[in-house]
């Protein structure tokens, strides 16, 4: 990290003050060789080699080279995403660098999402740092970092909601998802489709929930964290559900690779399946070293690329009244979350013959209830979570910004209410402990 703030600290302000074209693109190629080097060599090195091996023994040759074993550094994914926006955006004149190191520090180690996101953009988080930092005098300065009693609130509803996410259902929905998808050989269609809802929901309320611990940190501190996730269940189309999920890597992937690759070709159908599948599936690589993940990626891409052509090509489609009714966003929801759950399959299995197994099973359905009636039966707790959170994630779909009330409440309504969440996660926890999933990425 101490190297990657470095780098892009002077690649920034080199940039910025080249005095010509040359040397400003030269920097900027500097900065950004450098972050996928750094993120390449730690993520990327130990799959190549073995890729490489198994290549080798398929021709016969024996390579045999060792893999490094290389400790990935805590964070490295998210806080290199952050660190290529920031020289990105002085690049293209949308950014002041940072006059100080320390500032720059401060914003790529920023201790709240450091770990598992929200991925921070420089011009937005930047402009806040500064007004608390570059005030005249030291008792200004004081003043800002003062802890207010709505921040306070606001932030510990937040932390509550994100732990309660974490530990009360993800946790405890694990062991379902787990059962099903270690081994799936064998299984049923109707199995198969509750371990893609058991995973989605599991890993929606475990990120989601590290990402409400993260924004009600910030928040306490003053600071604003953007949002990272907004009812994505209730999403009506494959572009609708990406700006809902893990907003902060879409938005990125689509800022600073998208629209570059697509450029001015929107109109061009070839292109922008092309860009749309190209972005989809470095997002994925960016998950991790894993061909897993690659189609996942490319899967999304695929059925993001079939909408937008859609779109293009019928350009009235969107505005027909049947998709303006209820019944039609019933199906729009329906549709697109079949699709959703598919690639949780993906994401969570490694295997490839389990993962072409599930998915065929997800696909084609055998209509045999018996094996997934018994796991119903040995995991009705966690099938009891599933439920729950289906009622919650729609009361909040309708009610809006659920942790703003919260945190509006009497302080003694609000206090007996943040009670409770812990003592339901007390008294519920029958999961195995477990880190955040986004940890590892």
């Amino acid at each position: 990290m101490i190297f990657t703030i470095l780098l892009h600290f002077y690649v920034g302000k080199g940039i910025y003050h080249a005095k010509s074209i040359i040397r400003k693109k030269t920097f900027f190629i500097i900065g950004v060789v450098g972050s996928i080097g750094i993120l390449g060599f730690f993520k990327y090195t130990d799959f190549a080699i073995s890729q490489f091996n198994i290549l080798g023994n398929l021709i016969d040759l024996d390579p045999g080279i060792p893999l490094l074993n290389l400790a990935l550094p805590i964070g490295i994914s998210f806080y290199t995403f952050q660190s290529m926006s920031y020289i990105i955006d002085i690049y293209r004149g949308n950014l002041i660098p940072s006059k100080t190191l320390k500032e720059y520090a401060f914003f790529v180690a920023f201790f709240p999402p450091l770990v598992a996101g929200p991925i921070l953009r420089a011009s937005n988080f930047l402009p806040q740092l500064r007004e608390k930092l570059d005030k005249s005098s030291v008792s200004q300065k004081l003043k800002l970092f003062v802890i207010q009693r709505h921040n306070l609130k606001f932030g510990i509803t937040l932390m509550s909601l994100g732990f309660f996410k974490k530990m009360f259902f993800a946790d405890n929905i694990g062991p379902l998802v787990n059962n099903i998808f270690s081994n799936p050989i064998g299984m049923e269609s109707f199995s198969i489709i509750l371990g893609a809802i058991a995973f989605g929901v599991q890993i929606y309320c475990d990120f989601s929930g590290y990402s409400d611990i993260a924004i009600g940190a910030a928040a306490i501190l003053g600071l604003k964290i953007p949002l990272n996730f907004n009812k994505p269940f209730f999403a009506t189309s494959p572009s609708d559900f990406w700006s809902r999920w893990h907003i902060s890597l879409s938005t990125w992937v689509r800022d600073y690779l998208y629209y570059p690759l697509v450029f001015k070709n929107r109109k061009s159908s070839g292109i922008v399946f092309i860009s749309l599948l190209i972005s989809m599936a470095i997002m994925g690589i960016w998950h991790g070293a894993s061909w897993n993940f690659l189609i996942w990626g490319g899967i999304h891409g695929i059925f993001l690329g079939c909408y937008t052509l859609v779109r293009i090509k019928f350009p009235n489609l969107s505005s027909n009244n049947f998709f303006s009714t209820r019944f039609g966003k019933v199906i729009s929801i329906v549709v697109t979350q079949y699709i959703v759950f598919f690639t949780f399959i993906v994401f969570w299995i490694k295997d490839f013959d389990h993962m072409i197994y599930a998915m065929k099973k997800y696909v084609f359905l055998d209509f045999a209830t018996h094996n997934t009636l018994e796991i119903i039966k040995s995991n009705e707790f966690a099938v009891l979570l599933l439920t729950l959170f289906g009622i919650l994630h729609f009361i909040s779909y309708k009610k809006g910004n659920i942790p703003e009330k919260i945190s509006k409440l009497h302080t003694t309504y609000w206090t007996i209410l943040i009670t409770l969440l812990f003592l339901a996660i007390a008294l519920f926890y029958v999961g195995t402990p477990q880190e955040f999933i986004y940890f590892e990425f």
